[in-house]
């Protein structure tokens, strides 16, 4: 049918006028309709109305980055109806804004223009655990924008995220130091997070959560990015078992927050050697960071053997007759440990550290073998003594 047919069909049968749309433009103008009549209830002057629409805004922004956007408009009455004496109207408000916030940064910067980081704070100190936790989640989401950190630093909310470390739900603590983590990364910040004090109840989140989740990969990131200051170091060392939780997530943590553990503890040793050499070595540290020279990231296998050979007696290289190898490194350490056990499993991390090298090795000489001659092939001594016996 031509076009002229397909119009006469659409002017003279309006029953049938929606199959002539195609299903993107049907699609479409159910969006501009719902976004619209939204839009319309949620600058009225009716608190139910706006309630109701603050929860539609909600619900179609949870998955959809195109709504986010269709809805940016709202922006500024949801931060009012952050104001409202209505816990109704703060809730459903603080959840449209949430979602309204999540990958977008647009969005994060209008919601901050808008003026939402000042009622936000005063639910971070509310007796309301709700609305804590939403607005520890609001602020953990805005917090992710470059843009936004220093806005969000210059408000002294440092401490408030602290205390709700230490005595928030559950939810709200994970939230907390992963938004204390976020806003870390600003140099300019870390000195006023230390002032908070933000370590004892840091590790007592990190004891408590399972070393594989996101909350401990923040926790020990949080850690690693005060280590640079002997303020917060020295308050690692004061705080019952606060190695010792680092050294527990450097064994059994995620492999980034392994490689945020060994940092930490890295850059202890680098920063004074002479006074937490010991207090490291005493965690029963040496199995955990062996293992890390051979199953860690790329990262994490540098920064292990770097402290490694901080540890041991000294860290350079005895003499020409005992050199500087890894291997030598690790039974240096092993002769200094007092704990049999530990000495034990550090005896087998080394022997399986030794045979995974040898296997690597040869590995890499098959690998070789078929690309090259015969006369390119040149085997190591050390090798052709291993594969003889």
């Amino acid at each position: 049918m031509d076009s002229e047919g397909e119009n006469s069909v659409y002017l003279n049968s309006p029953v049938s006028a929606a199959d002539s749309f195609s299903d993107g433009d049907i699609r479409r103008t159910a969006t501009s309709s719902a976004v619209q009549q939204t839009l319309f209830l949620i600058h009225s002057d009716d608190p139910t109305l706006k309630v109701q629409a603050a929860k539609e805004i909600r619900r179609l922004t949870k998955t959809s980055q195109r709504y986010r956007r269709h809805f940016s408009n709202a922006v500024k009455p949801l931060v009012n109806m952050l104001r409202s004496e209505s816990f109704e109207s703060n809730e459903a408000a603080l959840l449209a804004l949430l979602n309204l916030a999540v990958k977008d940064e647009g969005n994060k910067i209008n919601i901050i223009d808008a003026g939402a980081l000042e009622p936000i704070i005063g639910f971070l100190q509310s007796e309301n655990a709700i609305l804590q936790d939403h607005a520890t989640a609001a602020l953990l989401t805005l917090s992710a924008s470059p843009a936004t950190k220093p806005i969000i630093s210059a408000s002294g909310v440092f401490s408030l995220l602290v205390e709700i470390i230490r005595h928030g739900s559950s939810q709200a603590k994970a939230d907390a130091v992963m938004a204390l983590s976020n806003l870390s990364t600003y140099q300019d910040n870390l000195l006023l997070i230390l002032r908070a004090q933000p370590i004892p109840s840091t590790v007592s989140l990190l004891k408590s959560c399972k070393k594989s989740s996101k909350t401990t990969e923040r926790c020990t990131a949080l850690i690693e990015s005060l280590m640079c200051y002997e303020e917060g170091r020295n308050s690692l060392i004061s705080e019952d078992g606060g190695v010792l939780a680092v050294v527990e997530v450097l064994e059994s943590g995620s492999a980034q927050s392994r490689e945020h553990a060994v940092g930490a503890l890295l850059t202890m040793c680098q920063s004074d050697r002479a006074k937490y050499r010991e207090p490291i070595l005493r965690e029963g540290v040496i199995p955990g960071i062996l293992e890390l020279t051979v199953q860690g990231t790329a990262k994490s296998r540098t920064k292990a053997q770097t402290l490694l050979r901080l540890l041991r007696d000294t860290p350079y290289p005895r003499s020409e007759l005992e050199p500087d190898t890894l291997e030598n490194i690790v039974s240096n350490l092993i002769s200094q440990i007092d704990c049999e056990e530990q000495s034990g499993k550090a005896k087998e991390m080394l022997a399986e550290m030794v045979q995974v090298s040898m296997e690597q090795s040869l590995r890499h000489l098959q690998q070789r073998a078929l690309v090259c001659t015969p006369a390119d092939l040149s085997v190591p001594s050390c090798v052709s003594k291993i594969t003889s016996k």
